[in-house]
């Protein structure tokens, strides 16, 4: 008597796919507009799986959102642009989730997920970039909210974005990891003036952000008063797995293009370029299977650490990566196709020219925690090895050096 191999599915993916079912019956998604097709989509609880029902998900395994995707591919269903939202969906999302108030959940989370509403990081200052906590945008009580002034720089998308993570300075007699707190900032409001950043790439991606007397309700503020620092490295965290556990497929990314390159031009080879390639798609293979596996641990909970090593690796083999594929490139690599001053809405490793992409890569290793100061995080919180020394730990920020 022969029995059919165990089912290796999830317990409630049969469930789920029919749920999507209905919910596609009840919406044709050739006969609904995109964006109604979208909120409908967030209130039906098939946005993110795995948060709670209400708030665009319905409490089930974050691995469950493949079988949503699965069924919503096939159906021809609009897509969830999220390469135009990425601060919006990798760091604001989880943040507002983890610490913010219900009706702060209601209000923010439809419209960030739907991308009608567009999030930048206003996080690094001139005189603060890898050391947050030394950061001196003030926020000042004035009646039921806030006065915020100060300027940050290296803003992706402020040009573009509708709110913005805000973590400012409102005790300056503690200790600098203990005087920050923590806002949702109105990107329209009076006093926030946005500037563009040329980059090494002649495209304007990030900005320097000025704020002056910017007011913010007391209900814009996330987390306690104080604990501005607690609630940043939720941000933080969840920012470096973004950024380097993001989900592709094998030989995705730059890889893939290198790989396609050596594949079509014959002529381009050498023996030594070779070693170095499968060198390079065995680190990015391991990289993207380490990037799995930490998107799996999430479903127990906030990520923690080691997200600071799959970002950290991301870096280096992208790096690497689009550095052979210049090599392999030779003359023609030296050409770039484009030196428009422009404003992207996000970047595109794949689409664009091999220039581009290693021009491109060089922010790889500062943007979301320079890779010195994630390598101090493997060091100290993975690791276990000593601290640094830190003489300003216990000294009131209004007393240290500026």
């Amino acid at each position: 008597m022969s029995t059919a191999p165990p089912s290796t599915a999830p317990p409630d993916a049969a469930a789920l796919r029919e749920r999507v079912r209905a919910f596609l019956d009840e919406h044709d998604p050739k006969a609904t507009e995109p964006l109604e097709f979208l909120r409908a989509r967030f209130d039906a609880g098939l946005a993110w799986v795995h948060y709670p029902e209400g708030l665009g998900g319905l409490g089930l395994p974050r691995e469950l959102q493949a079988v949503v995707e699965a069924e919503l591919t096939a159906a021809g269903a609009p897509r969830q642009r999220a390469e135009r939202n990425p601060i919006g969906l990798g760091m604001a999302a989880p943040t507002i989730l983890a610490v913010g108030t219900e009706e702060q959940r209601k209000r923010f989370l439809r419209p960030l997920w739907t991308g009608e509403e567009i999030w930048c990081q206003l996080f690094s200052e001139p005189g603060a970039g890898s050391d947050l906590a030394a950061l001196a945008t003030r926020a000042v009580r004035d009646g039921d909210g806030w006065l915020v002034t100060g300027q940050k720089v290296w803003t992706s998308l402020a040009h573009e974005a509708r709110w913005a993570l805000l973590v400012t300075r409102t005790d300056p007699d503690v200790p600098k990891h203990r005087g920050m707190t923590y806002f949702i900032c109105d990107m329209h409001a009076p006093g926030v003036e946005v500037r563009p950043l040329r980059q090494i790439t002649g495209e304007a991606e990030f900005n320097e952000v000025f704020l002056t007397d910017v007011r913010i309700p007391d209900e814009h503020r996330l987390g306690a008063v104080g604990d501005g620092w607690k609630v940043s490295t939720t941000t933080l965290m969840n920012e470096r797995v973004a950024i380097g556990g993001a989900a592709v497929p094998r030989e995705g990314g730059i890889i893939g293009v290198v790989a396609a390159l050596w594949r079509d031009r014959p002529e381009l080879r050498t023996s030594g370029l070779h070693d170095r390639l499968l060198r390079l798609w065995v680190e990015a293979e391991a990289a993207r299977l380490t990037g799995a596996r930490l998107r799996q641990s999430l479903a127990a909970g906030m990520p923690g650490p080691e997200g600071s090593a799959t970002k950290l690796a991301y870096a280096r083999v992208n790096q690497e990566v689009s550095g052979l594929e210049l090599e392999l490139l030779g003359d023609e690599g030296l050409r770039y196709d484009d030196w428009t001053m422009r404003r992207p809405a996000g970047v595109d490793f794949t689409r664009r020219s091999g220039g581009y992409r290693y021009l491109r890569a060089k922010g790889n290793s500062i943007e979301g925690g320079t890779s010195e100061i994630l390598r101090n995080i493997i060091a100290e919180r993975i690791l276990g090895l000593p601290g640094e020394i830190r003489v300003d730990k216990d000294v009131p920020w209004k007393d240290l050096p500026k």
